[in-house]
């Protein structure tokens, strides 16, 4: 029987771009000179038999990875970053080091697990020990790329059948003992295809639940911060709750999952809030950054619940600024409700961007989303025409009252006290009074 060959999907331009296309024919041409066996893996292959554009560039070398990107970038040009502990190159083609822009280079290897959740141990070997180190059937998929086997499919495991099936099935049934993250993982494939978690892999979970408390802070945020990344990210965390695997992490995780389906849809939120809420993604789509579904999922948590929870996930000390000042504004936020544009100024100009838009989109109170709104799109840019430096040509000397007096002159502005230049002028005459 001959092999199945994927070459008719390679030259779908939806599915891979032509510049992809030409790097990943350059190693061809690099493997077949050197004589070596080289795979595009995982990912790679899933996304390409499902039709979805591609985005993980993973190629197994059955051989030296590190060696074979040199050998890339001495004909080729580009640029190579290596891991000599894991045999790994990340290789730019033409030198662009934009995150885009690299083919991930990885030496074929085997691993195995001296205790549940820890990291694993590494032996480098051939692409059949590669492919049974995988999490699911369907990243066991492998696309040949060396010479004449260019576009060949390799399914040891029957990876193409499961996909076809729309099932997430794992290799071995202690899969989720060595690495629990494979869970998450599970549950991240089967909300972004639609798929099924194979009934079998799905019983396995519950055991390998209190092993998920074993996982370093930086695996398991690394793997929450991959499902927020998705644009069904609220489907993902729902089925978290639904399978009980949030507890796990932290008990203060809430279990209430905000809907934030409209910050995928530019016609549906506020114009002022759209450049802090969403930013665009690796597929050129518009949708919340991660750092603003943090802020909307944690933002009712307490200050002493947020802290515990960062002691868990280790958050950037950027997100967790915004998680503490979002939890404060919401709480607060309700009292200002009647207050004196100024006082909403005074109150707003402490928190963070994202969590005044956050505050925004969780408040059910029309008058405190209407009024951030106007903060967002003029009062926050409304400033007084007398600045520091007049304050320093009439005499006085910088301090505190500098400070004082600008903030009541802008204050005037916000509130109708003053409505020009002249107006501000007469205030500020008796302020220095």
């Amino acid at each position: 029987m001959s092999a199945i060959s994927l070459r008719s999907y390679l030259d779908d331009e939806r599915l891979l771009s032509p510049a992809r296309l030409h790097g990943l024919q350059r190693v061809a041409e690099q493997a077949a000179l050197s004589g070596l066996s080289a795979y595009a893996v995982g990912g790679f292959v899933r996304d390409l038999l499902l039709k979805r554009a591609v985005n993980d560039f993973d190629i197994v070398i059955e051989g030296n990875a590190i060696s074979f990107a040199n050998l890339l970038a001495g004909t080729y040009g580009g640029k190579v970053t290596a891991h000599k502990k894991f045999g790994t190159a990340k290789w730019w083609p033409d030198g662009d080091e934009a995150p885009a822009s690299f083919l991930d280079l990885i030496t074929a290897r085997s691993e195995t697990y001296k205790s549940p959740a820890a990291l694993p141990t590494v032996k480098f070997s051939a692409l059949g020990d590669d492919i049974l180190r995988r999490d699911f059937t369907i990243n066991t998929l492998a696309m040949r790329l060396d010479g004449d086997h260019f576009g060949e499919l390799r399914d040891d495991l029957n990876g193409r059948a499961d996909l076809e099936r729309g099932l997430i099935r794992v290799l071995h049934p202690g899969s989720f003992m060595d690495d629990p993250t494979r869970i998450y993982r599970a549950i991240r494939y089967e909300q972004r295809y639609g798929f099924d978690i194979e009934p079998h892999t799905l019983s396995l979970i519950p055991a390998a639940r209190p092993v998920i408390e074993k996982l370093s802070a930086q695996r398991i945020r690394h793997e929450l911060d991959l499902m927020l990344n998705e644009r069904t990210s609220m489907f993902m965390l729902a089925r978290l709750v639904e399978l009980d695997l949030l507890k796990p992490v932290h008990p203060a995780l809430p279990s209430d999952i905000p809907n934030y389906s409209r910050l995928y849809q530019p016609d549906m939120v506020e114009p002022e809030l759209w450049g802090i809420a969403t930013s665009l993604d690796e597929n050129g789509f518009f949708g919340p950054s991660s750092d603003m579904l943090w802020s909307l999922w944690l933002a009712p948590l307490p200050k002493a619940e947020l802290e515990s929870v960062n002691d868990r996930l280790a958050f950037t000390a950027d997100l967790m600024k915004s998680l503490l000042s979002a939890s404060a504004l919401l709480q607060s936020v309700d009292s200002l409700v009647g207050s004196r544009p100024s006082e909403w100024v005074s109150r707003l100009d402490d928190a963070t961007l994202p969590a005044i838009a956050a505050a925004h989109l969780l408040s059910a109170n029309v008058n405190v989303q209407e009024t951030i709104s106007l903060y967002l799109k003029i009062w926050r840019h409304i400033k007084s025409a007398t600045t520091g430096a007049d304050l320093k040509k009439r005499g006085l000397a910088p301090g505190p009252k500098y400070h004082e007096i600008l903030s009541r002159l802008r204050a005037a502005w916000l509130d109708g006290e003053v409505k020009d230049n002249k107006e501000e002028m007469s205030l500020l005459e008796r302020l220095l009074s």
